[in-house]
């Protein structure tokens, strides 16, 4: 329910760790692959009927205690101009990439002309659940959209916008703010608009090294995530190291990928609540195996300030029944 949420949000006590997963409304589940045959992922979640329903599908199977707006992160360069379609096989290409300094965009459009969707949305997601559930928004970080703007299309080593920081270094800061300012506004849209918790994912950001990071990640995270005044949760993936520099963000809740420990985390972290991270992969599992893993995370995660996910993304293979095998086991600790 939202109040066991916002509890542990605040690195309280719970009778239970809340559970929700990242990707939790997607095509693992046959429901939503069943409504999206009639429609593309742009139309999905653009059309607020649809984009409800989906949000709703993890809820209403599992009870989870979040429910998560169904969307993208990249919906955050709509504002700014910036093109993009899903393309099979391939993922988001943005059709108007920055290759030059000269290709930022210095123009956008209000939060509440381009993205009005959203909002939609959240108002519907918040009227549907009422205090069963926290409504959950999210938004893509500066650097994972400058990826993304940059290359034009997914990366695995994003070469191209770290080549850019390199090789334009003001220009890198400026398109990072830029980004930033939009995703402020965007986050704050949310808020207003009936988002219970927001959360930060700059999931690629964790691959500039440490001087990079506190240089230019940390003020742009601060500014996003001090705007707003619900909880706030930072998602960013390889910073098993350098879990100061996640705290140093503002944000309320660290989110973990499963590359970290999580008692150690704890420690490091100290009263600073976590939300994670079980490894996506062990949900390929049977139902007793991912029982097994979710108990055991839960006792060394502690009684206080913990939110149980994923430690990344749902795999679209996996089985409904290991999913509700990890709600479920969330469900069944009694403190």
């Amino acid at each position: 329910m939202k109040e066991r949420f916002l509890r542990a949000a605040r690195g309280e006590r719970t009778d239970r760790p809340p559970v929700w997963l990242m990707r939790q409304a997607g095509r693992y589940l046959p429901e939503y692959r069943e409504l999206r045959a009639d429609n593309t992922f742009r139309e999905a979640i653009s059309t607020p009927d649809v984009a409800e329903e989906i949000s709703l599908q993890p809820w209403k199977r599992f009870g989870v205690d979040g429910v998560v707006m169904y969307s993208d992160i990249l919906v955050a360069l709509e504002p700014l101009g910036l093109e993009y379609h899903i393309e099979s096989g391939v993922g988001p290409v943005v059709e108007n990439p920055i290759r030059e300094p000269a290709d930022r965009p210095v123009e956008r459009t209000p939060i509440d002309e381009s993205l009005d969707y959203v909002g939609e949305l959240l108002t519907r997601l918040a009227a549907d659940v009422g205090d069963e559930a926290a409504v959950i928004g999210f938004a893509g970080g500066p650097f994972t959209l400058a990826s993304y703007a940059v290359a034009g299309r997914p990366s695995r080593s994003h070469v191209p916008v770290r080549g850019f920081r390199a090789a334009h270094p003001e220009a890198f800061a400026d398109l990072l703010d830029t980004f930033a300012d939009v995703v402020t506004d965007f986050v704050q849209y949310q808020v207003d608009h009936g988002a219970d918790v927001v959360q930060l994912f700059d999931t690629y950001a964790g691959l500039l090294g440490p001087a990079d990071y506190e240089e230019f990640i940390v003020p742009v995270h601060q500014r996003i995530l001090e705007s707003v005044d619900v909880p706030t949760i930072v998602f960013v993936r390889n910073m098993a190291g350098r879990l100061d520099q996640l705290r140093a963000s503002g944000a309320d809740v660290v989110g973990l990928d499963w590359t970290v420990d999580i008692g150690v985390a704890r420690d490091i972290l100290g009263d600073r609540p976590v939300q994670g991270n079980l490894d996506p992969s062990y949900l390929l599992g049977d139902p007793d195996f991912v029982a097994e893993r979710t108990r055991d995370l839960i006792e060394r995660a502690g009684s206080a300030g913990h939110i149980l996910n994923l430690g990344h993304g749902i795999d679209r293979r996996t089985d409904p029944k290991a999913v509700e095998a990890f709600v479920k086991t969330a469900q069944s600790i009694d403190r």
